[in-house]
């Protein structure tokens, strides 16, 4: 005789980057499993293939997460993870007036968003008639950086990687059709002042962020701490 077959609940939320309406689903024990034996591998690529299948998994399919954004990458599982074992965590978050008392705070992961910057955008102007057009880094970008050893080769790969256009007037170079030695000539030739307009687009980008006020114990300051990234809601 066949066992029974459970039925599990199916949300909805909105994609942070689109504003489309995602149906989503919590987490299996043997997805969570999978999750966990990859973390504790600290193999990085594992936990990026886990995390890809957890999320691919859990919304049917219906979202490619090698294609999506980091920030909805992040928003997609605080959520799935919310309803899968509970929307409340506890952190020991660290007082930032003196940097070394800690305070018990908990989170509830429903009231966890994406932090759209004002005024963010992603077309940079190097000069009046060039400009680029960049795209958001993917978990496809962060996979394909795991074992540089280098910060600065790892932005400059970073910035390569999210160039979608580049555009000169009227001509409109596509990405596909840039060589990576051109792509990266062009980028070493920018101005220092061209430069750190470009990487303000990664900046200002959207986060999944949360703010919490913080009462220091010892000395009755209060202060703000900001929560970033989905390992910051789980240390």
């Amino acid at each position: 005789m066949a066992l029974p077959k459970l039925d599990t609940p199916v949300y909805e939320l909105e994609q942070p980057s689109t504003g489309d309406t995602i149906k989503y689903r919590p987490f299996l024990v043997k997805e969570q499993k999978t999750l966990m034996m990859a973390s504790e591998s600290n193999d990085d690529k594992q936990v990026k293939e886990a995390l890809a299948g957890l999320i691919s998994n859990c919304t049917f399919s219906k979202i490619d997460p090698f294609k999506i954004p980091i920030f909805d990458i992040e928003f997609l599982f605080l959520r799935i993870r919310g309803k899968s074992v509970g929307e409340k965590v506890d952190l020991n978050l660290l007082c930032p007036d003196d940097n070394e008392t800690r305070v018990s705070k908990s989170i509830n992961l429903e009231d966890i968003g994406v932090n759209m910057e004002v005024g963010h955008t992603n077309e940079i102007n190097i000069t009046d008639k060039i400009k680029m057009v960049m795209r958001y880094p993917t978990l496809n970008d962060m996979t394909d950086i795991v074992g540089e050893t280098d910060d600065i080769e790892d932005l400059f790969l970073m910035i390569r990687q999210c160039v979608h256009e580049i555009h000169d007037g009227e001509k409109v170079y596509n990405k596909v059709d840039m060589s990576d030695s051109e792509l990266k000539d062009f980028i070493e030739s920018l101005t220092t002042e061209q430069f750190e307009n470009l990487n303000k687009f990664f900046d200002t980008m959207p986060k999944v962020q949360h703010s919490v006020e913080v009462t220091n114990p010892k000395t009755k300051k209060k202060g703000e701490v900001v929560i970033e990234g989905i390992q910051s809601f789980f240390d």
